[in-house]
């Protein structure tokens, strides 16, 4: 009777220490970090919309799935992270897993900036840096080489007005003597090409200028309308 008393007393007290060992949440030091996001910033010479464009284009080219938020943000599914989980994760069932939020801010006209979060879970802070975007698939590298093969058309008016290419170092102002006769028209034509200064532009860009502020002599240097 002895006997089995003890053995039963053994057996109770195993399966309580299961049972608390199960319970156990995982510390951070033994399991990893729990949620963190880890930023990094990239400049585009593009609107905030184009580069928009650009960044979906780069992450479907990789087989990133993602959805776009209705604030025009973008998260990238879940995916299962290379290193393996921890003990006490492992006995949780946390798996480390990664994703990526994505923004685009408007720099002013033709300028954005791309902000990536890589956001983790159960991943050791060792490990985190490595599921960057710029490490873990050359983001940033390959939307510069993609807006460099295939630059985003830019977005103007259909009718109503004609595109002028910017001659040599020409700015805004500049165009807008040649083409209006009136330098200070530069901030009608920058509102409706997207540009927020005369300065805010690229060499040989195509600018599109309304037919009400044209003088009559510079078209026939204009080319033909969209």
């Amino acid at each position: 009777m002895v006997v089995i008393m003890a053995r039963t007393m053994w057996i109770v007290f195993f399966a309580a220490c299961l049972f608390s060992l199960c319970r156990i949440q995982p510390p951070a030091s033994a399991a990893g970090t729990d949620d963190v996001a880890v930023g990094e910033q990239h400049e585009m010479p593009f609107p905030a919309d184009q580069t928009l464009e650009l960044v979906q284009d780069v992450l479907r080219g990789d087989g990133i799935l993602f959805d776009v938020r209705s604030d025009n943000s973008i998260v990238t599914l879940w995916k299962p992270a290379d290193n393996p989980p921890g003990f006490f994760s492992s006995l949780a069932g946390m798996k480390p897993q990664y994703r990526y939020e994505i923004t685009v801010l408007p720099e002013g006209g033709s300028k954005s900036r791309i902000i990536v979060n890589t956001r983790t879970e159960y991943v050791p802070e060792s490990d985190i840096a490595k599921y960057k975007a710029s490490r873990r698939f050359n983001m940033f590298q390959k939307i510069d080489q993609l807006a460099a093969d295939l630059p985003p058309a830019r977005k103007t008016p259909a009718t109503g007005g004609v595109n002028f290419a910017l001659l040599p170092n020409e700015d805004l102002k500049g165009l807008a003597r040649r083409v209006t006769g009136n330098a200070d028209n530069w901030k009608a034509i920058a509102e409706r090409n997207g540009l927020n200064s005369p300065t805010d532009v690229t060499p040989f860009q195509s600018i599109w200028v309304p037919d009400n502020l044209i003088k009559s002599r510079a078209r026939p240097d204009a080319g033909p309308q969209p």
